[in-house]
């Protein structure tokens, strides 16, 4: 327990006084080095939670959560009404794929195609958002291409393209590969450069002739109520289709969500090192403190007050600098997150200089997420150490000699 001696010490100490200006210039410092180590913390977390989350939702907004491989709709329409898979899953799509090669006046590309029918490809999300140009009628004969790639092409809504299959035709002259005549029915935008550039869409009976594929070798496509509780979702969905191949956005994503890990624990140890040095100031500042209320505590001692008392009093001085400041970090960094669209764009316009580009990054926009679990972490953190480093002024200043003390000062 604190006495309220104590406590009337502590905030004495803490106030500023003239003769000990040097010793609150140094808490001052303390103070806001451990406020921006927070804050700056904070913010850089959050934006990379947001990119996470942005990127997450443009990957399995283009892509399935979950793609159950060689799906035989007749011999497994039973597993599709199976009532776990019903309370997982949003949406449930077939579909069908294969490599092939677009061919446009000029201009020859290789591109997977994939085919749905025409309920399933209204379904699809890219379909869905405002950045969909064209016809969303996927009827026979006709294609649904990227942005980048109508742009690479030249392409529009209406033209006429050839698709060439690796499968071949028995003719007089030999083995020719199998082509048909396509037109261009709409232009979809996905946010992302590679698949627009290499993805297009077919009605699933077009692609299964052009490619002489059959319904043995489609896919099933589940969209999961939450995407995010991934691992969970895919140990269920293997125990429903126990003889299929079985993979989720994050397996195809793997390496990429993994270096973004390993980014995010990176960026945490090194931005810890401003907390850290902001609470070596307190060391500093404290052990000064001290050295110059050498008198003050031989005369709190002679008069009674204990050496755990004085540790308490040089503790609670420390721990209090790093508390509070820590909650001002707290309350600077949230604002900063809350606002960080904002004052990019008012750095870019004041310095003339583009910030954080959408060719590079696929983003209009610089994104936030505010995680609560991750400003918990990184409030405790800065509070042990600013606890930490306050023991050992404390303790110096327990141990200070009574009579030495008052015979030297």
């Amino acid at each position: 327990m604190i006495s309220q001696l104590e406590k009337e010490i502590t905030f004495r100490y803490l106030k500023t006084r003239k003769k000990n200006g040097f010793i609150n210039v140094i808490s001052i410092f303390s103070f806001i080095g451990i406020s921006l180590g927070v804050a700056v913390l904070i913010v850089v977390m959050s934006v990379m939670n947001g990119f996470r989350s942005e990127l997450i939702n443009k990957i399995v907004g283009f892509n399935a959560h979950v793609t159950v491989n060689s799906y035989s709709i007749n011999s497994k329409k039973k597993d599709l009404n199976n009532k776990e898979l019903i309370n997982l899953s949003s949406k449930i799509l077939i579909t069908n794929d294969s490599h092939g090669i677009l061919l446009s006046k000029n201009n020859a590309t290789g591109i997977l195609f994939r085919g749905y029918d025409l309920a399933n490809f209204k379904k699809l999300s890219v379909v869905n958002n405002s950045k969909f140009q064209g016809n969303k009628n996927l009827s026979n004969k006709g294609i649904s291409i990227g942005r980048e790639l109508s742009l690479d092409l030249n392409l529009d809504i209406g033209d006429k393209i050839t698709i060439l299959s690796p499968k071949g035709i028995e003719t007089l002259i030999g083995m020719i590969p199998k082509q048909e005549v396509y037109e261009v029915k709409s232009i979809f935008n996905s946010g992302l450069y590679e698949f627009d550039k290499n993805v297009a869409f077919l009605n699933i009976k077009d692609l299964e002739n052009l490619f002489e594929s059959n319904d043995s070798n489609r896919s099933l496509e589940i969209y999961l109520k939450n995407p995010e509780k991934i691992d969970s979702a895919k140990k269920k969905i293997e125990t429903i289709f126990k003889n299929n191949i079985i993979y989720t956005w994050a397996d195809m994503n793997q390496s990429l969500f993994s270096a973004l890990k390993v980014e995010r624990n990176v960026m945490f140890i090194i931005l810890s090192l401003i907390i850290i040095v902001a609470a070596f100031n307190i060391i500093s500042g404290l052990t000064i403190l001290v050295s110059n209320k050498t008198r003050d505590i031989a005369i709190l001692k002679s008069i009674g007050v204990t050496n755990s008392s004085i540790k308490k009093i040089f503790f609670l001085i420390g721990l209090l600098i790093g508390t509070f400041a820590t909650f001002f970090g707290i309350i600077l960094g949230i604002l900063v997150s809350i606002n960080i669209e904002k004052i990019r764009e008012i750095i870019s316009t004041l310095f003339n200089v583009k910030l954080f580009p959408e060719e590079i990054y696929f983003l209009s926009n610089l994104p936030s997420e505010i995680n609560i679990e991750s400003i918990v972490i990184i409030s405790l953190c800065s509070i042990v150490i600013s606890t930490f480093v306050s023991i050992y002024p404390a303790v110096k200043a327990s141990k200070l000699d009574t009579i030495k003390s008052l015979k030297y000062e």
